[in-house]
Order: structure tokens, then sequence, then C-alpha cells
């Protein structure tokens, strides 16, 4: 299988960067077929604006999506974004890898996902009526591929647990697992995360590399977080609500998964 390893650390010699040489060494012992966008290292440009887009008519105010979904119809967006939109088209399963930075992703990875998540290409897509609106949420370009993320904190598990004063980590992950992954179609795998990564001994490191071993070993036969799926009957369209029947007396991120 084809998996692309997609990672946002600035340091080789971190933690991170020895995960991820890790995780490229067991897929590729597996007999899958890795690609990496190191993006520190491929100095990957975070901002999108309208230098994205040099073919856009510049006597009329930047829109980025009509002007991305221009590009991409086009053909005429930059080298780069259009490479790595290939890359996602290619896998078929997807790693991002990332530390915990300020309760989410650091800010050039969430620029790789806004340059090349292009209207048209990740959202903007399918028929919009009555009861179906549009391709996503479960459908979309990304469906039948996987995703998954490997998450470093220096905080314990416990600041991250249900009561835990950073809040739940399925919480703080919501938006990535379910508007970034699942809403262009990924089936999206429970997280791995490593807590206190200032703590990581040899004993520790051995654990860790077991534990996310076996997560990768089963990159494709483990159960996906069971979201809901927005065209499939649980939510009402075009308002996009949970029916009353639909896990009643739930609201929040969790009213969103079944079981």
């Amino acid at each position: 299988m084809n998996v692309l390893l997609v990672l946002a650390h600035p340091e080789t010699a971190s933690l991170n960067g020895a995960l991820h040489r890790f995780m490229v060494d067991r897929l590729t012992a597996a007999g899958h077929t890795v690609r990496v966008s190191d993006l520190y290292a491929m100095r990957w440009k975070p901002a999108l604006d309208a230098d994205d887009f040099p073919a856009r008519d510049t006597a009329t105010r930047f829109d980025p999506a009509l002007d991305s979904q221009q590009a991409f119809q086009a053909g005429t967006q930059t080298a780069d974004i259009t490479a790595e939109q290939e890359k996602l088209l290619w896998a078929d399963a997807v790693v991002l890898q990332f530390p915990l930075w300020w309760y989410s992703m650091p800010a050039i990875l969430k620029g790789w996902i806004e340059r090349i998540y292009a209207y048209g290409f990740a959202y903007g897509v399918g028929e919009h009526s009555d009861t179906h609106w549009g391709d996503r949420f479960g459908e979309g370009v990304m469906a039948g591929k996987r995703a998954m993320l490997v998450v470093t904190t220096g905080g314990w598990a416990s600041h991250y647990a249900p009561r835990g004063i950073n809040g739940p980590m399925d919480d703080l992950l919501f938006p990535i697992h379910h508007g970034i992954l699942y809403y262009p179609g990924f089936d999206v795998l429970p997280p791995y995360v490593v807590h206190r990564t200032h703590k990581v001994d040899e004993a520790a490191y051995a654990r860790i590399t077991q534990e996310l071993g076996e997560r990768l070993d089963t990159l494709f036969t483990a159960e996906p977080i069971p979201f809901r799926r927005q065209n499939a009957g649980d939510y009402e369209i075009p308002a996009l609500t949970l029916r009353e029947h639909i896990a009643p007396g739930k609201t929040g991120f969790a009213a969103h998964t079944a079981g």
C-alpha cells in the first residue's frame, strides 16, 4: 500500500525526528511504499495568499476560495501545491505527525492544509440539494483512504484526561480529525499520542516504538473513529443538525460519533 508521512517538526535530532525515521523503516519493512513531506526540510510556504494563484485576475479582489477553485480547474496552481495534492491522491493512507503546540498543530502544517485543500479538490464537491449537502463528512475525494495522527506533547496524560485542565485530547484533536480529515472523506483512525516528551528515556522510547509499531502494523485493518456520515440520515438537511432521535441528550463533539 502507499503511505504518505507528513512531518511538521523543525529538528531532525528530536523525538519526532526519531519517530519519523522509525515509521519510515517500519512501514517499508512491511512492504508499503512510503513517501514523505517533511515540511520544514521542504521550507514549505505556510501562508495562503494571492501569490499561490499566478494566473488570477489582479484587477479583482483576492478571493481565496474562488481563486483556488479557478486555479485548480484551470491547472494553474503553483507547482508545490500540485505536487502535494498528487501525493494525497497517490496515498492509501496519510499520517500527520506533529508536536501539539498551543493546543493545535504547528502553523506550517495548518498552512500545508490551507494551501493544498483547494476548492473543488478537498471541498466544494458533489451535489448540493435538499437531501445531499455536498460530498463531505464521510464522502469526497479522499473517501476510501485512511488517516492517522501521531502527536507528541510535553504534558502528562492526566492533563488531557476528561477532567484534566487542558481538556480531553479527543476534543482538542476533533477539529483536525473531523474537520480536516473526515470532511474530505478520510477514514480517521484513533491517534497515537506521546505524553511527557521531555521524560522519554531509553526504556520509554522502546515502549513507544513498540506501541507505535503495532499501530502502523494495523494501519489498514484497525477500526476508524465512528464519525456520523453527513448524508446517511443522521442529520437534517440543509440545517445539518442531528435529528432528535439521534444521540438524544448529547451535545458537543461526542454527539457526532456513533456508539
